[in-house]
């Protein structure tokens, strides 16, 4: 079981794809500036993940 489905028709615009990993992004760096680590880490490694499954394991489109 996949946590994204990088081949979803959800994630056919590039824009889609580039905001689902910009907002945890942005996210652990408001964490990190509120001094929450943890947090941020969490966040981090989120935007890590979907960075890779939507930008790199993803199938190019015929």
């Amino acid at each position: 079981m996949k946590l994204v489905d990088p081949d979803a028709p959800f994630f056919r615009p590039l824009w889609v794809r580039v905001l689902c990993v910009m907002l945890p992004l942005i996210w652990a760096g408001v964490e990190l500036w509120f001094a929450s680590p943890v947090w941020a880490m969490l966040f981090g490694a989120a935007a890590v993940y979907l960075a890779l499954a939507l930008f790199v394991w993803r199938k190019p489109e015929p």
